[in-house]
């Protein structure tokens, strides 16, 4: 008898986003995986967001709508309905990369404690931006945010047991810190070839630069110590400065 698909917990939040969200629900609902629990916190969203939620009512294991003291406050309300054995977040504007991305991820090594890929940054009008600045390592570790985030929370899977809550000392940049306590916990990390996730870019982190900045360096500091941050940060600086000279050179 073949062993049984692991429960993925898909959690996806969502605040006044009629625009973008039944394209997410489409992308986990069509998965081929036959073993998906979908959460959706909404934060009691006004603008038509419910009318497409219930569209698809008989699709999502839970719903909850009320409103949250931020996003990690809602993110936190989906770990805690949770029951899978791995969890995710595709939250409203993210996707998964194809109608079998969870298929493909749980047959590339059964038993991991966190299985991740690349995610293709999408803009507005979906138009493909290619893959994300920071390329995914190729044996992730906790480690291996040292230099930023080289891996997207779109693009991670992790066994429910290691997902603690969101640190809510943090509004923008919590995400880096809860990939980077999990991965701390994990016996096998497993890398999946080729995108997994299409992650829509902008959001608050964009809006609010400086103080996800201020964040990130906290968080680092706390795992890292202060001066290999900071050591780590000169590098960051010349990767980003690098990386800027070479777009500008390639499109004059």
């Amino acid at each position: 008898m073949p062993p049984v698909a692991p429960v993925l917990s898909v959690i996806t939040i969502v605040y006044n986003n009629v625009k973008d969200i039944e394209r997410t629900m489409l992308s986990v609902i069509n998965q081929t995986h036959p073993n998906i629990e979908y959460i959706i916190i909404d934060g009691l969203s006004t603008d038509g967001t419910l009318d497409v939620i219930s569209k698809y009512q008989d699709r999502i294991s839970k719903l909850i709508s009320e409103t949250d003291e931020g996003i990690y406050d809602a993110m936190n309300k989906g770990l805690a309905a949770a029951t899978g054995d791995y969890v995710i977040f595709m939250n409203s504007g993210d996707e998964f990369y194809s109608n079998d991305t969870v298929a493909k991820v749980f047959v590339t090594s059964p038993g991991a404690d966190i299985y991740y890929g690349e995610t293709e940054m999408i803009n507005d009008r979906l138009e493909s931006l290619g893959r994300r600045r920071h390329r995914v390592p190729e044996n992730f570790t906790w480690r291996d945010f040292k230099y930023g985030m080289s891996v997207s929370h779109q693009a991670i899977y992790i066994r429910r047991e290691l997902a603690e809550p969101y640190d809510r000392q943090y509004q923008l940049s919590s995400d880096i810190d809860w990939i980077i306590r999990a991965a701390k916990k994990a016996k096998k990390i497993v890398k999946i070839d080729g995108y997994v996730a299409r992650y829509l870019v902008g959001g608050m982190s964009k809006k609010r630069h400086r103080q996800s900045l201020n964040e990130r360096f906290d968080i680092m500091k706390r795992h890292y110590g202060l001066i290999p941050t900071l050591l780590n940060h000169v590098v960051i600086a010349a990767k980003l400065g690098w990386h800027k000279l070479w777009h500008k050179t390639t499109n004059d």
